[in-house]
């Protein structure tokens, strides 16, 4: 299938042709930047791997050549860079045992320029071509801006598709801002507890970030596991390893509800329950 961007990338690790591959696919992470993928879909990887009736294609929006850098890559140019993660995203591909990995080469200011038409266009064309049953993305709250455009990015390339054409569900994931904030009836707690060694070698493989200055491995691992023993206070831990989203489903059954809304609705359960809490416990304004 032809993508926007010239250097767009359809890796496919078993040697299949790539619209065999893409075919293939039942859940699909779709984000910012190499190793987001590895961060926040835990669980659909997990899902998918050593399955034949299940297969996991990851899309990355952005080419990932701004990333801060240090030691053996502090001299490396945005260009070197760029292609260092690119070849660390192929390898995740091989070990997940992804179906495909889709690597659009947008910039970050092309992202998350207004309209974003090139970019939502391969989003739509990439969706209507897998069909996933299941979508991992970033969640409106995250704090990095490239995050959330790209999240916006996928909930208009959804709704460009008819509704039986869409993803059943649409979940986004904790990369720069943890969901534990959120209200237990709106957390989606997914239990990631299986082949840990699994996931320590994936975002391992990234070591332009880790040498680089960014300990995502132990940063990853560690918010998963506090998640298992926070997650009930009068109970035993249940899992060693949570991650959590924030449903965006609602996002694709109605094209009237605002993304802005969703996260209103949200942030005031949020409020809501806090105040209560306090007010039932003695607090006074």
């Amino acid at each position: 299938m032809k993508l926007g961007r010239a250097g767009a990338e359809i890796f496919v690790q078993d040697g299949r042709d790539a619209d065999s591959a893409l075919a293939r696919t039942t859940h699909m992470g779709i984000v910012a930047h190499p190793d987001d993928l590895e961060i926040l879909a835990s669980r659909g990887i997990l899902d998918c791997f050593g399955r034949s009736d299940r297969l996991f294609c990851g899309v990355v929006a952005c080419d990932g050549a701004g990333s801060a850098r240090s030691g053996p890559y502090a001299a490396f140019t945005d260009e070197q860079m760029r292609e260092v993660r690119r070849q660390e995203q192929r390898k995740a591909a091989v070990v997940g045992e992804y179906g495909a990995v889709v690597l659009l080469d947008y910039t970050s200011a092309q992202a998350k320029a207004p309209g974003r038409k090139a970019l939502v266009a391969d989003l739509r064309a990439l969706l209507d071509r897998c069909q996933p049953e299941v979508v991992y993305t970033h969640n409106l709250a995250d704090r990095h801006d490239t995050h959330v455009a790209t999240a916006l990015g996928v909930i208009e390339a959804c709704r460009a598709l008819p509704l039986e054409r869409r993803p059943r569900r649409l979940l986004g994931g904790e990369v720069w801002r943890d969901l534990d904030w959120l209200a237990d009836p709106d957390k989606v707690a997914e239990d990631v507890a299986e082949r840990e060694s699994l996931a320590m070698s994936l975002i391992g493989l990234f070591d332009s970030q880790i040498a680089g200055g960014k300990r995502y491995d132990l940063a990853v691992l560690g918010r998963r596991r506090a998640h298992a023993t926070y997650r009930e206070s009068h109970q035993l831990d249940r899992s060693t390893a949570l991650s959590l989203a924030m449903d965006l489903t609602p996002l694709l059954q109605d094209d009237r509800l605002e993304p802005m809304s969703l996260v209103r609705g949200l942030v005031e359960r949020f409020s809501a329950e806090v105040r209560e809490r306090l007010a039932r416990l003695g607090s006074r304004e």
